[in-house]
């Protein structure tokens, strides 16, 4: 174990009995027994045989199951139950959770916004120094500051994704002859190749997500002010030191709108009542050539695609402007905080922020960490070990999802509402003016 938890922490070693660890909700059970567990990398985090430590967050089915079994060898050695509870309703019930006094110990936010909202209220605990010390060696200091808020540090990062992915076919572009683009004028051209054809749109999405529908949209945006703008107006934008309906957001609306509100381009019929998750899979059976997402739709092919090179699917970023600009990404996360404090809550917390955690999780597949610890070859794709590459890449430009760090009522409400009735016909103006009169005073 390569952690501050080793460093800082002195407890006493004592054998542990078998652990069971339930997942309630959308999962099933994993069950990990000390007898078959090489314990040497937990010795220093002591026993906690009988205690037991609560976890909610959004993750759930089989990635809870992969987050589980990241965890279980800690759990069986150290002798702490750890009860996850996954559900995709969290992020809307924890706050009122914690108003009542039923918050889990430690949960898992998605959203910066989040993070500071539950810290402005009073519900989280300040970060144990062993988690401080561990995400000071293993993270950047731009997503320490993402949990960090009036200068007191709230939580560790977990997963990560980068987002601005173009998937596409490999096999349809080496038949056509279709190059990747290296800048936004190429992409447009590739774009405007594959629509003059004519025996299929260029792009394929789907917006559809329950009460967060027009997610999707939103990183459209945000991909566009980041590569046309750079990262000082991405910054001001979503701080809002400019106002939501400055022109250059509208310059970027209006690029994104090129491809999203173009029915030569993409089926703007069916763009906000196709799920998410299904956005994409045109692609498999040659309907579709390029569909915008995060890396972290690799999970959403299906057993049996092979995602590489030379195989059914593979992605490159969006390009920028021009092809020898810095590398910028958008890509986003989750924070661990918690609302409780003991000594065995300590002892998860510090291990979910170590750089053994994020590997075990990162070998389970589907996932990347931001975690400079993590080897990229443990990746499940190379696709996930290029974008683990990106994320530990210090001359890469690198912003967190700006709908997650604007405030509530404008990231997870009018930004998503704006990009719904954009897409159903509002102009790009009154979109912008609409959200703009939303953000909190």
């Amino acid at each position: 174990m390569s952690s501050a938890f080793k460093r800082r922490l002195l407890m006493p070693i004592a054998a542990a009995g078998v652990v069971g660890l339930a997942l309630a909700g959308c999962t099933g059970d994993v069950e990990q027994s000390r007898e078959d567990t090489d314990c040497s990398d937990y010795d220093a985090y002591g026993t906690f045989d009988g205690e037991e430590v609560t976890i909610a967050g959004t993750i759930v089915e089989v990635e809870a199951d992969r987050l589980i079994a990241s965890w279980a060898d800690f759990a069986a050695c150290t002798g702490i139950t750890i009860d996850y509870q996954g559900s995709r309703d969290f992020e809307g019930n924890i706050a009122q959770l914690a108003e009542g006094g039923n918050a889990p110990d430690i949960g898992i936010v998605p959203q910066p916004g989040l993070v500071s909202l539950l810290a402005e209220n009073g519900f989280l605990q300040p970060a144990p120094a062993e988690v401080e010390a561990n995400v000071d060696e293993f993270w950047s200091e731009d997503w320490k500051a993402y949990s960090t808020f009036n200068d007191v540090f709230y939580g560790a990062p977990m997963l990560a994704s980068v987002k601005g992915y173009i998937w596409y076919s490999p096999a349809e572009f080496e038949e056509k002859g279709y190059e990747t683009p290296t800048s936004l004028d190429e992409l447009t051209e590739l774009t405007e190749t594959i629509a003059a054809e004519g025996d299929h749109l260029p792009w394929c999405a789907g917006m559809e997500s329950g009460e967060a529908t027009g997610w999707p949209g939103t990183d459209w945006v945000e991909d566009y002010v980041l590569r046309l703008h750079g990262p000082e107006v991405y910054d001001q934008w979503v701080t809002h030191e400019i106002p939501f309906n400055d022109p250059r957001i509208v310059e970027a609306f209006d690029a994104a709108g090129e491809v999203l509100k173009n029915p030569d381009y993409i089926d703007t019929q069916s763009l906000l009542s196709t799920p998410f998750q299904e956005g994409g899979l045109a692609i498999l059976d040659g309907t579709c050539s390029l569909h915008h997402q995060a890396s972290f739709y690799e999970v959403n092919w299906g057993d049996g695609v092979e995602v590489s090179p030379d195989g059914d699917v593979y992605a490159f970023l969006m390009p920028p402007v021009d092809a020898a600009d810095p590398l910028a990404v958008t890509g986003g996360g989750e924070t661990v905080v918690a609302f409780e404090t003991s000594d065995a809550i300590t002892a998860v917390l510090t291990h979910m922020s170590s750089d053994t955690f994020a590997s075990l999780r990162v070998e389970q597949g589907g996932s990347v960490s931001a975690n400079n610890g993590v080897d990229p070859s443990l990746a499940s794709s190379p696709l996930l070990e290029d974008t683990i590459e990106i994320l530990q890449d210090p001359d890469a430009i690198f912003r967190y999802d700006g709908s997650d760090l604007m405030p509530g009522a404008v990231g997870t409400n009018s930004f998503w509402k704006g990009i719904v009735g954009w897409l159903s016909g509002d102009s790009t103006q009154q979109t912008v003016d609409t959200i703009e009169s939303s953000w909190p005073q």
